[in-house]
Parts: C-alpha cells; sequence; structure tokens
C-alpha cells in the first residue's frame, strides 16, 4: 500500500477482553520493518515530553511505521494496568494490530525507556517472536533496595565529595550535614540488609537476576543506550550489565552499546534526543535476526 504523505490514526487494539488505544504513525511508503514503542514510566503513549510522539514522527518522516500506543488501565486504554512484568500481551496486542493494518510489515524492533526496556528484555526472553527482529533499551529498569544504596554510594555521594562546587557550599555553610551524614548512613545500612519483608526474602529473585537472565537469554539483538547523567543508568550498569554473560554479549557483537554521556533520563535536550532518534533509526534499518 503506498501513502502519499505521513499520517497519524488512532487505532484500538483488541487484548485479552480489554481495549488498548494507540496512535500509528504512517510513513509515506509501504515497509517491511516496523517499531513498537513500549512506554515507561509509567507513562501514557506520549511520554514525558511528548518525547514518544517526536520519535514516533521522526522514524515515520524517515520511512519506518511506528505504533505508540497505552497499556491496559493507563491513558485511554481499559483494564487494570499489571505493572511492567506482566504486560507481555499488551506487547502482544500492539504488534498484532500493527502488522494486521499494516500487511506489508513482516518485522518488528521493540523500542522502550526505563522499565518499558525491561519489559521488553521479559517479552521477548520468554516469548521468542519470530516477528521481532530487534531490540532497543534504553537505560532499563533495574530497581532494588540493595542495588540502589549501593549506586547512590557509590556514584551519588562520590561524585559530590570530588566536586569543587560542594566544598564551596560546604564552607559558605550551605550543606545540611547532619541531612548528608544521616543519607550516607542510611544508604550505607541498606547496602548491607536484607529486608525480609520484600518478595526476593520470600523466594523470588531479585530484578537484576531476572533482567540480567532475561537479556543474556535474547533471541534478537539488542541496542542499548545509557544516559550518563542517570541513576538508574548506572544501577543497570553496576548490577545488570557488569555480570560476565552479558559482558561475553557486548564483546560478541548481540548487545550493542550507546552512551550519553551528558544525558539525563529522558534524554530531555534537542540535541540528544536527535542522537536518540538517529541511533534508533541506524538499529531499525541495519539490524537482523541472530542465528
Amino acid at each position: 500500500m503506498m501513502l502519499e504523505t505521513p499520517r497519524e490514526d488512532a487505532i484500538t487494539l483488541p487484548c485479552a477482553g480489554d481495549t488498548l488505544v494507540g496512535v500509528l504513525h504512517h510513513p509515506g511508503l509501504a515497509a517491511e520493518r516496523a517499531v513498537v514503542i513500549v512506554v515507561g514510566g509509567p507513562q501514557y503513549r506520549a511520554g514525558a515530553h511528548r518525547q514518544y510522539v517526536m520519535l514516533a514522527r521522526a522514524l515515520a518522516e524517515a520511512g519506518v511505521p511506528t505504533l505508540r500506543f497505552d497499556y491496559r488501565g493507563m491513558g485511554d486504554s481499559t483494564g487494570t494496568f499489571r505493572g511492567f512484568e506482566d504486560c507481555g500481551e499488551d506487547i502482544a496486542a500492539a504488534v498484532d494490530a500493527l502488522c494486521a493494518h499494516l500487511p506489508a510489515v513482516r518485522e518488528v524492533v521493540l523500542w522502550g525507556l526505563c522499565d518499558g526496556a525491561t519489559a521488553i528484555a521479559f517479552h521477548q526472553a520468554e516469548r521468542r517472536d519470530a516477528r521481532i527482529a530487534g531490540t532497543v533499551l534504553l537505560n532499563p529498569w533495574a530497581r532494588s533496595d540493595r542495588t540502589l544504596a549501593e549506586t547512590q554510594v557509590r556514584h551519588w555521594y562520590g561524585r559530590r565529595l570530588t566536586s569543587a562546587e560542594f566544598w564551596k557550599k560546604l564552607l559558605r555553610g550551605g550543606v545540611d550535614i547532619g541531612g548528608a551524614v544521616r543519607g550516607v548512613a542510611a544508604s550505607l545500612v541498606a547496602r548491607f540488609r536484607r529486608s525480609e519483608a520484600t518478595p526476593e526474602a520470600a523466594g523470588d529473585a531479585p530484578l537484576p537476576d531476572r533482567l540480567a537472565a532475561a537479556l543474556a537469554g535474547l533471541d534478537v539483538p539488542a541496542c542499548l543506550i545509557l544516559s550518563g547523567r542517570d541513576l538508574t543508568a548506572r544501577e543497570f550498569e553496576d548490577a545488570v550489565l557488569s555480570r560476565p554473560p552479558l559482558k561475553r554479549a557486548v564483546a560478541a557483537g548481540r548487545l550493542v552499546l550507546r552512551r550519553l554521556p551528558e544525558a539525563n533520563h529522558t534524554y530531555s535536550s534537542p540535541a540528544w534526543r536527535e542522537q536518540v532518534h538517529a541511533w534508533t533509526l541506524d538499529w531499525v534499518r541495519g539490524v537482523g535476526r541472530s542465528a
């Protein structure tokens, strides 16, 4: 099917008895590969500062059909929000709908930020959908009490202690020393404490362990984009990406690492956004399923 100009259509997607709402961005020409944006946050389909709208439009203008949608219980979709670890049916419904609306599409790249990235890893590792050609994962969510405390001590407090501005502020009396000491102490206590009230203690593996296993088990290539000024990205890198199986995956090219050293979690500046768009487009055009 040939389209004269890119356009955006609101569509509904059946999902386990509920109805999801999405926006399908059509390019000017029919295409065999498309993108499904899996939201994170939780957010609805526009994203923070409309980042998903801008990404979908940029991809469609470059010839890549793109669908952004609301999970059950989010935005305009019906049903109950189930959390990022239990949204596999939602992602599958989005891929089904995109392929039904655009029959020329043969392959789909899943794109996600934060817990949307983690949801994609769990979804594809479990379902191994043959239509998925690859994934783009930005600042994946790998939070646990222990990893958060470790990351805060290593990156947040460590960076402050080496900052000239911090010491200037301290000498001017602009730092709450008592509060800072209590914050460090709380992080150190959390670093070494195992809470019996957490699901992890009840027998479930910690989220970083499960995410590492999912990424190591992916049957498609993944492009990992990590922001430099983001605690979530640092936590993921320290608790997940540092593991030997994932280091081997990076070395083998199954996980391709891209870095935005100055960017925040949502890559909110125009320059960061344009770089993410460019990396995404290059990946969508060039990625192939692993053997």
